[in-house]
């Protein structure tokens, strides 16, 4: 892996936190930490008993797959098998980065990390702060199993507040998560993308799931366009229909017709948030937010953005639909993700 671009100081207390954090994942404790994606909770990869806590605290099902978070410097044949030419070409164009491998899983890896499959998610971060804490872990050595520090299928946390603002009483004094690192707000804003590279002689490289690596740098690399996953696909992080949801219903509607769904929706008396791209005009909703125009920006603002919607306690969030060009595609993956389980709501607030 590449340990290019060096890092700056970090404030000792902020290089304390680091250690203890370390300390706590060595014996066997959760920590919530940052990555440029989203905020992370942690425990070592290598502590089944560890790696289960997290999905208690998230309430996550035990055959739903966790990444493993590693050191720049980190031994990749110790966590994976037969690791064919391609993942090395993606390591040395996107890691560390927003990028995870699904590889085939080293035998003494234990498969609590993949909810029993063969197959390990692995993943080098560009945050300084997580590389900080996964060179103190073991030495570096170490794997960090991580999803997004959130409970399962809720909007993933970009900020520390978010993490504690998920789990008040987990991560109070002697609460299941013993330490959350604050690195500020994630840069990208919304999850890793996702590449399977264990049927590459059947299906070639697949693209589980979208991010801020699009499918045309991929293909860039690899030379040809990765596939899409068809059904026996390994199971992976955040692809089930129903993911990244506020509690508040997500509807998507197309910029020609939102202004006349607000107007239906006030004279029904009902209450909606918005979130827009294109229309600066949304007085009568309970709270607006007007996000950027272009991907990057509109990932990086999108979960902070949902949850300030959220907590507005409208009876619906409608969101502006977005382009449908590969550019979008990470974003408009975790938008139809999170609209999935409100099909129908609107109709139901217009009768």
């Amino acid at each position: 892996m590449s340990t290019e671009n060096a890092q700056p100081a970090m404030q000792p207390a902020l290089q304390q936190a680091i250690l203890h954090a370390a300390c706590q994942l060595e014996a066997g404790l959760l920590v919530g930490f940052p990555t440029e994606t989203v905020y992370g909770l942690g425990a070592d990869a290598e502590n089944p008993a560890a790696v289960a806590s997290i999905y208690a605290a998230k309430g996550r099902p035990s055959n739903h797959p966790v990444i493993v978070h590693l050191a720049p410097e980190a031994d990749l044949s110790y966590w994976a098998r037969d690791i064919p030419q391609e993942a090395h070409k993606l390591i040395a164009a996107f890691w560390p980065g927003p990028l995870t491998l699904i590889l085939k899983r080293a035998h003494h890896i234990p498969d609590t990390v993949s909810g029993g499959q063969d197959s390990v998610g692995l993943r080098c971060p560009s945050h300084p702060v997580a590389q900080a804490l996964l060179r103190e872990f073991k030495g570096g050595k170490g794997g960090v199993a991580a999803p997004s520090a959130n409970k399962f299928g809720h909007v993933s946390p970009t900020t520390a507040q978010h993490v504690i603002d998920e789990f008040p009483q987990e991560t109070a004094a002697g609460g299941a998560i013993a330490a959350v690192l604050d690195g500020g707000q994630s840069e990208v804003g919304i999850e890793s993308t996702i590449v399977d590279l264990t049927r590459l002689a059947t299906h070639g490289p697949v693209l589980l799931r979208p991010g801020d690596i699009s499918a045309v740098q991929l293909e860039q690399v690899l030379g040809v366009p990765p596939a899409a996953p068809d059904a026996a696909a390994p199971r992976a992080s955040g692809t089930l229909d129903a993911h990244y949801a506020p509690n508040t219903p997500v509807v998507l509607i197309a910029s020609a017709t939102l202004a006349q769904t607000m107007q239906q929706l006030k004279a029904a008396g009902r209450s909606f948030a918005l979130m827009s791209h294109s229309i600066s005009d949304g007085s009568a909703a309970r709270a607006h937010l007007v996000l950027p125009a272009e991907p990057h920006g509109y990932a990086h603002d999108l979960y902070a953005d949902l949850r300030a919607l959220d907590a507005a306690q409208a009876d619906i969030i409608l969101v502006e639909a977005l382009p449908e060009d590969r550019d979008w595609q990470g974003v408009n993956d975790r938008l139809r993700r999170a609209a999935f389980d409100s099909a129908g709501v609107l109709g139901k607030l217009l009768t």
